[in-house]
């Protein structure tokens, strides 16, 4: 089942907010929450409360345990941006663009928590699973004839350069 919470007109540029959710995209929520605790930024604060309010909405209204979420999905989107002038030199202005984003965080219980130890011995499967297909080919291209080359024609050393 998922459970979203989205934070709407955040003040902070989507550009700087999306530098922190990829970080978190597809960890576990404590493994999410650890990060995001100790990243010295803005945009960490803001994801870190929209993060905490959709456990809180996994919990009280999809009776789901927070131990067993995974962040599916951490997208920042742009809000409205804020017009601002600064006055400049001979009466003229120059104008500020105060960007807002919109934070949507998906959580998720369905995709399965992967570790360090599981993606490990994942990796020697796989590992295992290709030399066997290895040796059964090299098995299967002995026992038939070997192709014979074609000859090259000879240069004569004769030929001029």
């Amino acid at each position: 089942m998922e459970v979203r919470s989205i934070h709407k007109y955040a003040r902070i540029s989507p550009y700087k907010a999306r530098e922190v959710t990829r970080e978190i995209q597809g960890l576990p929520v404590s493994a999410a929450l650890d990060l995001l605790a100790f990243t010295p930024k803005k945009a960490a604060f803001l994801i870190g409360k929209t993060l905490k309010s959709a456990i809180a909405n996994a919990e009280n209204n999809a009776n789901l345990k927070p131990d067993g979420l995974v962040v599916k999905e951490a997208i920042v989107g742009e809000g409205p941006t804020l017009k601002r002038i600064m006055a400049r030199a001979r009466g003229s202005a120059s104008r500020i663009l105060k960007r807002t984003s919109h934070i949507r965080i998906v959580l998720s219980d369905e995709i399965s928590i992967e570790t360090r130890e599981t993606r490990k011995a994942k990796r020697k499967q796989e590992n295992k699973a290709t030399k066997k297909q290895m040796k059964s080919e090299a098995t299967e291209s002995v026992g038939a004839e070997p192709e014979k080359k074609a000859a090259k024609p000879k240069q004569s050393a004769n030929r001029k350069k």
